[in-house]
């Protein structure tokens, strides 16, 4: 189980079953890598969404009210002493406005955007929502009167407030990723004073293209967490250090959801969460069977192959499931050992060693026991 820890291949020792990150993203860790290893990743989806969701509202009213302005101009008053006599003149300063009536566009409908759109309505915001992976679970908890749009463009065009909730995938939105994604392209549609809050990650932005749109607009408003080198001191942004789940209640909620991640996958075989391998989950087992869990490359002849070796046995298969997820396939068997006196021992190593094959566990006594791994054609267990 990790956070903030930048994982290295050589800190991955052959009997890791499995890797946890407390939190959404897994840009620490080398998921691509330990994938090829036939290592599940976990995340914890939705364990920081009320600290972040937190967080935007706070932007919302940062990026309405130039409260940090006046704060640091009441600062400068006191240290001169004049801060009383002063403070309903100077107030002019910094009018701004309500965000009751006002438009906000929540770009990304999961966890996150979900939340911040219902507590936008309630405050009485309208709102609009662009996702192209919308699931029906996050639809039932958006507000029934939220517009949906086909596209960024059409969502972020009359908007007042924009809230980005997208994950970050590295190559450019042509490639079919987000990096840049709220670009020139973009921008160029938003209003004039819109107030853009970016709490996902830096990069979904291109710098040079928000701060072209800053100068020239005068009146829009940049509010991110994440630094910036173009952006931290331009007069019309906030940028605060990276705390969407910097609260103790956000670390505790993702610390548990990986614990009971892995407690799952050690303890049942089962699958959630991941970020490279399929979900999997059989009913609980019987108490007079064994369950048997094997992860292998996804390509043909592999499934027969590990089939083969319960059947060369004579052992009876009472359940079983096989899933995959792009490179991956991961199969979950309860076998009834009834009449035989194999060594599961012997059996295990049979299976681990098939062409293809990367590891596997038989699932008895202490969770996490019974591990073995085919690394390079050598038996690791």
């Amino acid at each position: 189980m990790l956070r903030s820890h930048k994982l290295k291949e050589d800190e991955v020792l052959p009997s890791v079953r499995a890797i946890a990150r407390c939190g959404a993203g897994t840009n620490n860790i080398p998921v691509p890598r330990m994938t090829e290893l036939g290592i599940p990743v976990f995340n914890t989806p939705g364990a920081n969404a009320n600290a972040v969701k937190e967080l935007v509202l706070c932007g919302l009213m940062l990026g309405s009210r130039r409260i940090i302005d006046g704060i640091n101009h009441m600062k400068d008053l006191g240290k001169q002493g004049v801060a009383r006599e002063r403070v309903e003149k100077d107030k002019a300063m910094f009018g701004g406005r309500e965000i009751k009536g006002k438009t906000l566009a929540v770009i990304g409908l999961g966890h996150i955007g979900a939340s911040t759109a219902r507590d936008a309505r309630t405050l009485g915001m309208k709102l609009v929502g662009y996702d192209p992976g919308l699931s029906v679970q996050s639809a039932t908890k958006l507000p029934r009167d939220m517009e949906l749009a086909d596209s960024i463009l059409s969502a972020v065009a009359n908007a007042d407030y924009i809230s980005l909730n997208i994950p970050y995938i590295k190559t450019s939105p042509e490639e079919g990723g987000t990096h840049g994604i709220i670009g020139h392209t973009i921008i160029r549609h938003c209003k004039p004073d819109a107030v853009i809050l970016n709490f996902a990650r830096g990069e979904l932005v291109d710098s040079m293209a928000m701060k072209e749109f800053l100068d020239k607009s005068g009146e829009a408003r940049y509010i991110s967490d994440f630094p910036d080198d173009e952006l931290w001191n331009h007069p019309n942004t906030i940028i605060v250090p990276h705390l969407g789940a910097s609260t103790g209640e956000a670390e505790d909620s993702a610390a548990s959801m990986a614990a009971e991640t892995l407690r799952l996958y050690l303890e049942d075989g089962t699958v959630r969460h991941s970020v490279n391998f399929p979900n999997a989950s059989l009913p609980a087992i019987s108490p007079n069977n064994i369950r048997v869990t094997v992860v292998n490359k996804n390509k043909p002849g592999v499934l027969k192959l590990i089939i083969e070796v319960f059947a060369k046995h004579s052992l009876n298969i009472v359940q079983q499931i096989n899933h995959s997820q792009g490179e991956i396939a991961y199969n979950v068997l309860d076998i009834d050992p009834d009449g035989t006196d194999l060594d599961f021992k012997e059996l295990q190593k049979e299976l681990t060693m098939n062409e293809g094959v990367l590891s596997s566990r038989i699932l008895f006594g202490l969770p996490g026991t019974g591990y073995s791994r085919n690394i390079d054609g050598q038996y690791h267990v």
